[in-house]
Order: structure tokens, then sequence, then C-alpha cells
């Protein structure tokens, strides 16, 4: 049975602001556990989409935190944007990594089946999807660390009710007006989410940011490149 709440841990890493780092499908939050940045990290450990917006605040007031920033990855980024749309004042800045606009339904139903008839079949494609053909680096790190534990582990459950919650998910620029600070993180060669299609959504977010990594795909954030242009652009 799948948990209706996100359950989160908060890790102090000695730097004053708090990034919030939101999975794609298919992972959890140890895809996050290469990624070094200058913040302190907060991530769900316990993930449900559809519950997501209203544990991450009833968690940020226990706490205590004002502010945090959104690192939204995949379908992290649809999450992120909720969020981001009904709490502005709590935003610090919002980055979103290769995300899209939405998902047409009838793609989502075909991978469904597909998890279904085969599940490590449909993952190992997909995961190797996720890097472009340049990226070693990435997917060598992948292999070593999560493959293996996500097409042992990933439960059917969790994948098809990320399906579900894609079908209703869509990011709509006008709703992150107000927010200040939009960074858009995009692999060149990403197979899963068309760089064509944030670059729409960037496009109604005039004040917004777009940074692309050439020669990198999906799950960018695993090359040493994209902490260069986390920093330098």
């Amino acid at each position: 049975m799948i948990s209706l709440r996100s359950k989160f841990k908060l890790i102090n890493r000695g730097f004053k602001k708090t990034l919030v780092l939101i999975p794609g499908w298919a992972t959890d939050f140890r895809i996050f556990a290469a990624l070094d940045l200058k913040f302190n990290y907060l991530m769900p450990i316990k993930f449900c989409p559809f519950y997501f917006k209203k544990n991450l605040i009833n968690f940020l007031n226990k706490k205590s935190i004002k502010k945090v920033s959104l690192f939204g990855w995949s379908m992290g980024g649809f999450l992120a944007c909720d969020f981001a749309s009904e709490y502005p004042d709590r935003i610090g800045q919002l980055i979103l990594l290769s995300v899209r606009r939405s998902f047409k339904r009838k793609a989502l139903k075909e991978i469904e089946l597909k998890i279904k008839q085969n599940k490590k079949a449909y993952l190992y494609k997909f995961y190797l999807d996720c890097f472009s053909s340049e990226d070693k680096e990435g997917l060598n790190w992948f292999r070593k660390h999560l493959l293996k534990v996500y097409l042992n582990q990933m439960p059917s459950e969790e994948l098809l009710s990320g399906l579900d919650y894609l079908t209703r998910a869509k990011i709509n620029p006008e709703s992150l007006s107000r927010i200040k600070r939009i960074t858009f993180f995009h692999g060149k060669e990403d197979r899963i989410a068309p760089i064509n299609e944030v670059r729409q959504i960037k496009s109604g977010l005039a004040k917004s940011e777009f940074i692309c990594a050439d020669g990198l795909g999906h799950i960018l954030f695993l090359n040493h490149k994209f902490k260069d242009k986390f920093y330098h652009g």
C-alpha cells in the first residue's frame, strides 16, 4: 500500500540556505547522493506526489523554516512549481531541471502497460535513455550506485501512482509570475523532455534564466559539468 504522506529529512551541511531536492519519476532521494551544492538539503525520504505540497509546508512550519529554494528535477519540477505558485513568499529560488510543460495521456498509458507487462525491461531502457551517449561519467555513477537497486526495488505501485500524477501535472508560467528567481537547467541531448518544450515555458517567464548543458541528457546533475553550470552558467 502506498503511503499518502511525504516524509522529509533535513541535512544541515553548514550553509545558510536550504535546498529542497525533489526527485523525478522512477527515482527517489538517492538520485541526489552525489550532488554537492552550497546548501543545506531537505529531501523527501518517503514520497507521495499527491500530498507533497501539503506535507512540505507542514514540515517547514513545524521546523520554523521561513524560506527555501526548490530543486525540482523532471516530475519533481511539476511539484516544485505547484508548491512555489501557492507559497511564493516562501521561495528563495526556483530551480527546474529537465522539465516539460506536460505529458500526453496516451504516452503515459503506454508506459503503464509496459510497466505491467515487464517492469524491469521497461525501467532498464528508461534509465539508459536518461543519459546522453557522451555522458559516460553520469551513467557510470548511476550503474554503480543505483541501477540494480532501482530495477529490483522500485515498487510498481509507486511507478503507477507517479504516472497517474503526471496525467494531471502541467507547468503554467503565469502561475509562477510572483517568483523572483527562476532558473531552468536542461541537457541539450535530453531524450525524455524535449528542449524546445522548456524553451516555450521559459518564454512565458521573461525574467527567468535558461542554462543549456551541451552533451548531457535527462539526468544531467550526475556529471561534474553540472556544478560548473550551476555556479557559472
